[in-house]
């Protein structure tokens, strides 16, 4: 979570009124330099002075927008503010420290235009200017190159002039020559001499000036040689910060191809490796641009590949044809270009290569991909050889898609046609995706009409009925046509897989033992279906007994990793299930107990009860009951009448808020046996008796937790950043809890004034909460408390300061003891 020791502050400020913000900002005024010095990136002296030392100015600083103060200060022209301005890092709205010369618009710039350059302090060893020419790359870099600072100095167009475009850097001649006179061009030619070694990127220059310098008015003679481009700004801007910013700027409007191609040509846009190997700036910037001319697309994707593929706004389908393309490029390539329509998916099929890469490429969520291998497939038909020899040559085939089904399908081909699956493979347990050859194959299945799917799968390995089944999404006649095929086998693979909502609806639709045991195995089921299962009750009607299978995986469910997975049997009734779950679960509820004799009495009968009362697992007083009401014509009755007691609410709350630890492991065991928290009595025993701590801990990050145990568990937060993320933040965003119970539940009251940071960071203004009336309730209570307890004496904000760190208790019992601490010393 990130912390700010300067929240407070603003806070108090804020709420106080203004008379007694005032004074107490004189009374605070190292604390508020300080704060004023981190939000704003210059030493705090210098801020008290631009600032005129007033306390009221400085509190009003708090609230301007960083940027706006810092340009104003930019505006003063002074040197030595100057130098601070270059070095600041000041802290922009989400609390994240920024370079301002970097990141203000216009920074430089402003504070050039005010500045008296011929002050020295300008060029002193620690002055601006030294600063400037120490930059080599980035964003900064961009700031220097359009602030006007190229002729500022005899030695800025040396060093930075090739970056800029001919004509640009005529400019900066310009204003070299407007700053110091036509007198200082020769100083500037005698430099380039003295260092013959020095690349200003633009070797005609030179003779340029000295032309200029013949010529009865050298601005003049600039003016008409310049170089044509590059005279608006922003176009100039764009292209330096594809070259050295740190993001993609937008493509203006009016800005030629023909001179991002010059100017590309004169100084290639490099595209250098990071750190981790991986392609970075310069080209693949200048890719994002939507009408990139094709030919820099492709030497993009030539130094790299990767990056472009992944990046680019389109690229040309002939790229993937280039030798070395990687699967992850080709793939990335596919899958963009023609979700976003530059692509065409028919197109692909037809001049893409290899057919088997290209078709497991397809995004087949999309519509137009899923008809062009529908169109591409049609012609096989519904003849299962046509079908199989594709699969057989599609792993060889170097060709393109529309290349293998026309070889596929010519009359009189040469291919040896094939009649069974080549290489038949078992199924797999655990199932994995398909892949290669095989997921394409079956992705064209997917494509193909429901009449050839019908006449193809019956020819599937074990392998592929699964895989198509888990994967594809059949129809309900292909799914059926499938289970004829392939039998029981292919649906018990499918229940070890991980089918989705609809297949396994159909596979506990067959209510097949086998099929529910593999679902079981795998924990494919919900709580529900779990207890049907394990009753042996059946969809259609009906009950059967349990498998002896199904009990076998009883036994050998390891207990500590799946308690719920057995406890869900205790309904069941079926007598070998229940002795599985009596054996091996200690039943922590009562009403849970006879649940389970009961289910089993109504199921066996009496003596069914016997064998389970017989194993001497059971409490011996609910055994010596249960025994003397076996043979009562009333005992399953009376039972019942037991069981209605145990169950109820008071009941089950007073088996959660006795006394002992470990509650949160007592309210997990419930759970586990399918009691959910009784909440009307837990909050009605909260009321009367504060819930135990490690109870309302766990109660808390259930879904349905009512208000009242939410505010409880607000007081046990005790920094514990995960309350935050599982179950304050989705409280808050649900409306169960307001920001304001932050104010007088948390505690400690440091602890709450970071979750109240927490929450301003996170403000979205899309979110559905809290809404802007939910702040503004919170803005209203935390006034109140300020008036109420702190009202206008300026000693008491100070205290309440003070005491913060390690305050106890809540924010507004903070508020209510400072109040009370300043009146008793009045």
């Amino acid at each position: 979570m990130t912390d700010s020791p300067h929240f407070a502050l603003r806070l108090a400020l804020r709420l106080a009124d203004p008379d007694t913000a005032d004074a107490l900002a004189e009374r605070l005024r190292p604390e508020l330099l300080a704060a004023l010095s981190d939000r704003f990136g210059l030493p705090a002296k210098m801020i008290e002075e631009l600032l005129d030392g007033d306390a009221a100015h400085m509190r009003a600083a708090l609230t301007i927008d960083p940027e706006e103060w810092l340009l104003g200060a930019a505006e003063l022209g002074d040197p030595v503010v100057g130098r601070a301005l270059w070095d600041a890092n000041y802290r922009d709205d989400s609390g994240h420290q920024q370079r301002a010369m970097a990141k203000v618009p216009d920074l430089l710039a402003t504070l050039l235009y005010a500045a008296d350059l011929s002050d020295p302090r300008w060029y002193e060893d620690d002055g601006l200017c030294h600063g400037v020419h120490d930059v080599t790359e980035g964003p900064l870099l961009v700031t220097v190159l359009t602030s006007g600072f190229l002729g500022v100095t005899l030695g800025s167009i040396a060093l930075f002039g090739a970056h800029l475009p001919p004509g640009a850097v005529v400019d900066a001649c310009l204003n070299f020559q407007e700053i110091w006179g036509t007198e200082a061009i020769p100083h500037f030619l005698d430099l380039l001499e003295e260092v013959p070694d020095l690349d200003i990127g633009h070797p005609w220059l030179p003779e340029l000036l000295r032309q200029a310098l013949d010529a009865p008015d050298a601005a003049a003679f600039l003016k008409a040689h310049r170089p044509a481009g590059w005279t608006d700004p922003e176009h100039l801007r764009a292209l330096l910060e594809l070259r050295h910013g740190d993001r993609v700027p937008a493509k203006p409007g009016g800005l030629e191809w023909d001179l991002i191609l010059r100017e590309h040509e004169r100084l290639p846009f490099e595209s250098p490796t990071d750190e981790w190997g991986f392609q970075e700036t310069g080209m693949l910037r200048l890719v994002q641009w939507e009408g990139c001319p094709a030919d820099l697309v492709r030497e993009a994707f030539r130094n790299a590949p990767y990056e472009t593929a992944w990046h680019a706004a389109e690229l040309p389908l002939e790229v993937l044809a280039a030798p070395g393309v990687s699967d992850i490029e080709r793939n990335r390539t596919l899958e963009r270009g023609i979700n976003e329509g530059w692509l065409s998916p028919h197109r692909v099929l037809s001049e893409v290569t290899p057919a088997a890469k290209v078709l497991g490429a397809l995004p087949y969520d999309h519509e137009p991909a899923r008809k062009a291998v529908a169109d591409l497939v049609a012609p096989l038909g519904t003849d299962p050889v046509n079908w199989l020899t594709c699969y057989t040559r599609m792993g060889r085939a170097r060709g393109s898609a529309a290349e293998l089904i026309a070889d596929v399908t010519r009359p009189g081909s040469r291919l040896k046609r094939r009649t069974s699956w080549p290489r038949p493979r078992a199924a797999e347990i655990p199932v994995r995706e398909a892949m290669h050859s095989r997921a394409a194959f079956l992705r064209m299945v997917r494509c193909a009409s429901q009449e050839a799917q019908i006449a193809v799968v019956p020819h599937f390995d074990p392998l592929a009925a699964q895989q198509f089944l888990l994967e594809c999404d059949p129809s309900p006649a292909v799914r059926d046509t499938v289970a004829a095929a392939h039998g029981l086998p292919a649906q018990l693979a499918v229940a070890a897989g991980n089918p989705d909502a609809t297949m396994r609806e159909y596979l506990l639709d067959l209510d097949e033992p086998e099929v529910d045991v593999q679902l079981f195995r795998h924990d494919n089921l919900s709580r529900p279906e779990r207890e049907r299962v394990l009753a042996g009750r059946l969809r259609g009607g009906g009950i059967r007994p349990v498998p002896a299978e199904l009990l076998r995986l009883l036994d050998d469910l390891v207990v500590s990793q799946n308690r719920e997975g057995l406890a869900a049997g205790v309904g069941s009734g079926d007598l070998g299930v229940a002795r599985r779950v009596v054996g091996r679960l200690r039943l922590h509820a009562p009403a849970t107990r006879l649940r389970l004799l009961i289910a089993v009495w109504e199921r066996g009968g009496p003596d069914a009860v016997r064998e389970i009362l017989a194993m001497d697992r059971l409490p011996v007083t609910l055994r010596r009951r249960t025994e003397k009401l076996l043979d009562a014509p009333d005992g399953l009755d009376r039972m019942r009448a037991r069981l209605a007691e145990e169950a109820e609410p008071d009941r089950l709350a007073k088996i959660l808020t006795r006394s002992g630890a470990q509650a949160g492991k007592r309210l997990r065991l419930l759970r586990d046996e399918g009691i959910q928290p009784p909440w009307p009595a837990l909050v009605a025993a909260h009321r009367a008796t504060p819930l135990p701590a490690d109870l309302v801990e766990a109660l808390v990050e259930l879904p349905d937790c009512p208000r009242e145990v939410l505010l409880a568990g607000l007081g046990n937060a005790h920094g514990h950043w995960t309350n935050w993320l599982n179950w304050i933040r989705p409280a808050l965003s649900q409306g169960t809890l307001a920001l304001e119970d932050l104010l007088t539940h948390v505690a400690p009251a440091q602890l709450a004034l970071d979750f109240l940071l927490r929450c301003v960071e996170e403000r979205n203004p899309g979110e559905d909460r809290p809404t802007e009336e939910d702040w503004q309730r919170l803005r209203d209570r935390a006034a109140a408390l300020t008036r109420e307890h702190l009202g206008t004496d300026v000693d008491a904000p100070a205290v309440c300061l003070q005491l913060l760190p390690t305050f106890t208790g809540t924010l507004s019992e903070l508020a209510a003891t400072a109040g009370a601490m300043t009146r008793a010393h009045v």
